[in-house]
């Protein structure tokens, strides 16, 4: 398994490779960045000798109004979320159709970690809904492409994980940044913000990191399944 991050995070990756018992490395990468991910690709094929999984998870997030996210902001979220999963699926897929012609009982997977604003709008997070609704495009395009060569594409789309830093952070977390972006009508306080995201759940909690990988798990297992965005959002979006 290749850890694949930018390089301020080593430390935390070196951990989990501990936890793994050294079955693992990392790679340095910035995603937004081509030739970054083409070496990422390169380095994972040395280290292990092919590529069967590919897991495109990167992704950052901005909220704020039509009126007050500027250009290089919205190109930046952009960059990362929709152009960087480009790039992982451009590059591991050439591995992946190379051993597929080496072995045609060859079966490979490209993953993205989408999100449930990849399947419905969010209010003051056009930014990042706009690009994970294009990543879901660019899934299911993948998928009609790729499947000859017996490589699956799908997209995982999880809904909010409100106890990791992405929400919790006390300083750039997203209840911070809805607080202040009014995106929740009436809230005056985070925990405003928090009630009102739990109340928009049936199964009334966050999403966990247990829950996206059994649903990465299924992705993989299954032989039948591509060009799907699998939703893992506790009832909160249901797809019709």
């Amino acid at each position: 398994m290749i850890l694949a991050d930018l390089p301020m995070q080593k430390e935390a990756a070196e951990t989990a490779i501990a936890e793994l018992g050294g079955r693992a490395a990392f790679v340095s990468v910035d995603v937004s960045d081509e030739e970054s991910v083409k070496s990422m690709v390169c380095d994972a094929v040395e280290v292990f000798g092919g590529l069967d999984i590919m897991v495109s998870n990167a992704g950052i997030l901005k909220a704020g109004s039509l009126s007050e996210m500027d250009s290089a902001t919205f190109e930046r979220v952009n960059k990362v979320n929709y152009t960087g999963y480009f790039y992982c699926a451009k590059y591991a897929s050439e591995i992946m159709k190379a051993q597929y012609e080496a072995n045609n009982k060859m079966w490979s997977d490209i993953i993205q970690i989408n999100s449930k604003s990849g399947l419905t709008g969010s209010k003051n997070n056009f930014a990042y809904a706009g690009g994970k609704f294009g990543g879901i495009g660019l899934t299911q395009s993948f998928a009609l492409e790729l499947a000859p060569f017996q490589i699956k594409v799908n997209a995982v789309c999880p809904g909010n994980y409100y106890d990791g830093p992405l929400w919790s952070d006390p300083e750039k977390g997203l209840f911070v940044q809805y607080l202040k972006a009014g995106k929740v009508s009436g809230a005056k306080t985070i925990e405003d913000v928090k009630k009102h995201y739990l109340s928009l759940t049936p199964i009334n909690r966050g999403c966990m990191p247990e829950d996206v990988a059994k649903a990465v798990f299924y992705c993989v297992e299954q032989c039948f399944e591509t060009g799907q965005a699998i939703p893992v959002t506790g009832g909160q979006v249901m797809l019709s």
